[in-house]
């Protein structure tokens, strides 16, 4: 299945003919990496024209790939959950599933320090979250800390949901850009959860 941010193979240029698929293509990685570090930095409100004009090309050519800020939103927002999922799964693979959560945790909120697209669409990935079985690798990293008795028998993920998105949305609302901070209130909310 090609994603909206993914392209199809490249065909070679018809003899005599410039290369527009190669100009396409460009833009096309242009606009994408131009919409990463707009909604990044804005959020949901960053506009089409933001981004165009940050990728250096003009609004038509944005919505030629796009053709809703939503959709470019959405690429965006899959392009940044990915990594989450990819984040969570080596966590579950680790001895350690106390250490690995709080390094989870002060991952994800180093990343939500500098991402506010993320921070939006987080709570809200419902669908996401069931196709990459998010609640099932949490679950088993709790159920690991659990066992291994350096978390409470009674944590759950809802438990560290409510956490992570409470100093989300204070910190988020205070304007508090630095990771370390945000890497802090991780540990400190995980470390509410020991027994």
């Amino acid at each position: 299945m090609i994603m909206s941010s993914e392209l199809p193979p490249e065909e070679p240029p018809a003899a005599g003919r410039p290369d527009r698929r190669a100009d396409a293509r460009r833009n096309q990685e242009r606009v994408f990496t131009a919409a990463v570090e707009v909604f990044a930095e804005r959020g949901l409100e960053a506009t089409v024209p933001e981004i165009a004009a940050r990728a250096g090309v003009g609004k038509a050519t944005v919505y030629r790939s796009y053709p809703a800020k939503a959709d470019l939103a959405e690429a965006v927002a899959r392009h940044r959950l990915a990594w989450l999922a990819e984040r969570m799964a080596a966590a579950a693979r680790q001895p350690d599933a106390f250490t690995a959560l709080r390094d989870l945790l002060c991952d994800v909120s180093e990343q939500l320090s500098k991402d506010r697209l993320l921070v939006e669409v987080l709570p809200r990935a419902r669908r996401w979250e069931e196709e990459n079985d998010i609640s099932g690798l949490t679950e088993k990293l709790i159920a690991a800390a659990q066992r291994q008795g350096t978390l409470r028998p009674d944590a759950t993920a809802q438990d560290i949901r409510v956490l992570v998105g409470g100093y989300s949305r204070v910190l988020i609302a205070l304007d508090v850009r630095d990771p370390a901070q945000w890497r802090r209130y991780a540990t400190l909310s995980l470390n509410a959860l020991r027994p």
